[in-house]
Order: structure tokens, then sequence, then C-alpha cells
């Protein structure tokens, strides 16, 4: 009996996880709603191009105010501020339902407020619903639900375009209103391991995120990897529109950019940590990225684009599970959530900072 009970709350602890998924896909489905339409939503709304790219940009901006402030209070009451994070998500996709740009910003400045409170959970989650060794796997298929739903606001973007728009945002609240029901009855039971308990984050674990070298190192990397990444699934479409690619293709090599990372992100974790070889791995990354650029200043056409976003997405997208597990280490699992707040306020920062920049360029691509 006690055998079975155990095999029944791993597979409960399984379905909260892929719940939990499923809410972090709908969070980046509503982030790049727009990406792949920048030009055509701004004619839509009436707006210019900057404030359709300022609807993705808030979630960096906000994300770099309340990381380490949602992540301590995840680490004190885990599951009503996830659940409540999951409730907000759904609740800012309803706004963009109506057709006015002044509710798709109030929308997206909601969601952009639940973003840290459910993306900071990713550690903890796992270490609460899953057996020891089947943590590193749920923090990295938590990972890849991100990324999923990257790819399906760039395809759906790409295929339905301004005409369907609509009916993407209804897509959009549907899926929230799922996801968010599907969490919150898994959060109802209780966790397999125990994480009701509040805990208090030290200031001697806080101290070791800033003081340890590989963290830092690995903070820096996050900072200018997340932000280039960031900028490129701002900016693309835009960038690229001078060189006669089409709002269609930018929204494919989009596409392409993610599921490249999809792929890398399910090769190159393991073998990375089990090797120690987070720190040198992710500064070729950061290389590769910017001959990846460099490409696309010198000639950028279709192609040249084409082959970058495979090349730079299959390495720059499978660090996230990379530096998310070695940053747990670091700080323990009693404040898993601050030290993914730690990574993802550097990354979100990185990406206001430089996604900012480029907007100050985009009429010179180059």
């Amino acid at each position: 009996m006690s055998v079975r009970s155990d095999s029944r709350r791993q597979v409960s602890g399984r379905l909260v996880v892929a719940a939990y998924g499923l809410v972090s896909a709908v969070l980046q489905l509503v982030w790049l709603t727009y990406a792949p339409i920048t030009t055509a939503a701004a004619s839509h709304y009436g707006v210019s191009e900057g404030a359709i790219g300022w609807l993705a940009n808030v979630f960096p901006l906000l994300y770099v105010v309340l990381a380490l402030p949602a992540g301590i209070v995840l680490d004190r009451w885990f599951r009503p501020t996830l659940g409540a994070g999951a409730a907000l998500v759904a609740v800012g996709a309803g706004l963009r339902l109506f057709d006015d740009y002044a509710f798709v910003l109030a929308g997206h400045l909601v969601v952009a407020v639940a973003q840290p409170l459910v993306l900071n959970a990713i550690s903890k989650l796992a270490d609460g619903y899953l057996p020891d060794r089947q943590r590193p796997a749920g923090i990295a298929a938590a990972a890849a639900a991100n990324l999923v739903g990257m790819l399906a606001a760039l395809v759906l973007g790409a295929a339905m375009g301004a005409d369907g728009l609509r009916s993407l945002l209804l897509i959009d609240f549907g899926a929230a209103l799922v996801a968010g029901a599907a969490l919150w009855f898994g959060l109802r039971g209780r966790a397999p391991q125990e994480i009701d308990t509040p805990a208090r984050v030290s200031a001697g674990a806080l101290r070791a995120l800033f003081a340890d070298r590989r963290t830092r190192s690995l903070g820096g990397l996050v900072f200018v990897g997340f932000g280039v990444f960031i900028a490129l699934t701002t900016w693309l479409e835009p960038l690229l529109k001078p060189a006669g690619v089409s709002t269609a293709t930018a929204g494919t090599l989009l596409a392409v950019l993610v599921l490249s990372g999809i792929v890398g992100s399910a090769v190159l974790p393991a073998p990375v940590v089990h090797r120690g070889l987070e720190r040198p791995v992710l500064g070729a990354t950061l290389l590769i990225t910017a001959l990846g650029c460099a490409a696309l200043a010198i000639a950028p056409g279709a192609l040249v684009a084409t082959v970058v976003v495979i090349v730079v997405g299959y390495p720059l997208l499978a660090a996230l599970p990379i530096v998310l597990d070695t940053t747990e280490r670091v700080v323990g699992a009693a404040g898993g959530s601050t030290g993914a707040a730690f990574i993802y306020l550097l990354g979100n920062a990185g990406g206001l900072v430089i996604a900012v920049g480029v907007e100050q360029l985009l009429d010179r691509p180059g």
C-alpha cells in the first residue's frame, strides 16, 4: 500500500509540474503575441512600432523590479503565490480582448507582474513535487515549456497575421484559463515533499549568490545572452524589413530560432552540467551569438538569417536549465525561488538594456 501510495504521489507531482509548464508556456504566448506582426499590429492599433515593441519590453522591465521580492514571497508562501500568478495571467490575457491599445498595454502589465510569480517557482516546484532523481529533468521540462510557448506564439502570429488578431487573442485567453485552472486544481493537494512551511531566505544565502565567482560569472553571461535573445525576438522583423524580408518570413525565422533552442535544450544541459563545463559552454555561446549578429549586419538576407537563427538558437536557449541548476546548488533548496529570481532578474535586465538600445537604432539595422 505504501509503494502504491508513493507511486500515486509521484504521478500527481508530475501532473502538477505539467500544469505549471502549461502556465509558463501561456506566459510566453502572451509575451510574444505581437513579435511576428509588429508592423501590422502598429497599424491596427494606430500606434508606432516602438509602442508595440514596448508590449514585450514591459516584461523584462517589471521583472527587474519584482524578481527578488517575488522570489522571497514564493519561498515563504509558495502555493498561494504561484496560484495568484496563474490567475493574473488569465486576467491579463482577458484584458487584451478589448480592441484598444490602452487595454492591451494594461493586460501586458498584469501578465508582466505575474511572470516572476510563475517563473521563479520552477526550482522549488521541482523540489517539492518530484523525487530527487527527477528534479533536473523536471526543471529542464519546465524550461522547455517556456520555449514551446514562444514557438507557439511565433508560429501562430506568423500564420494568422494581423487579420487573425482577434482569434489569436481569444486562443491566448482560452489557453490561460485552461492552464490556470489545471494548476490551481493540482496545487490543492499536499506536495509529496514539504514546501508549505514558510521559509525565510537567509542574508547569507543571498550574499552567496553575489559572492560566488561561478554564479557571478554565469550571471554576467546570462545578462548578455538573454538580452540579445529578447532584442532579437522583439525587433527582428523591423530590423530585417529594409533588406526585403517579409513579416511572414521574419515570423518564421523567429520560430526556427526557438525550435533550434528546443532541440539544444534537449541535448546540451545534462552533459554540460555533469562535466562541469557551464562557463566555457556559455562563453562559447556568446561568441557564436556575436558572430551571428555580425553576419546579419553584413548580409541581412533571408538565407543568411536562416543559418544564423539555427546556429545561434541551439546553444543560446539551452543555457537556462544549465544556469538554473547551478544557481540552485549555490543557494540551496530552501531559497530555490530566490535563486531562480536572481538569474531571471539578470537576464531580463539584459533584455531591457539591449532591447531599448536596439530600439534607438531601428532606422540603422546594420
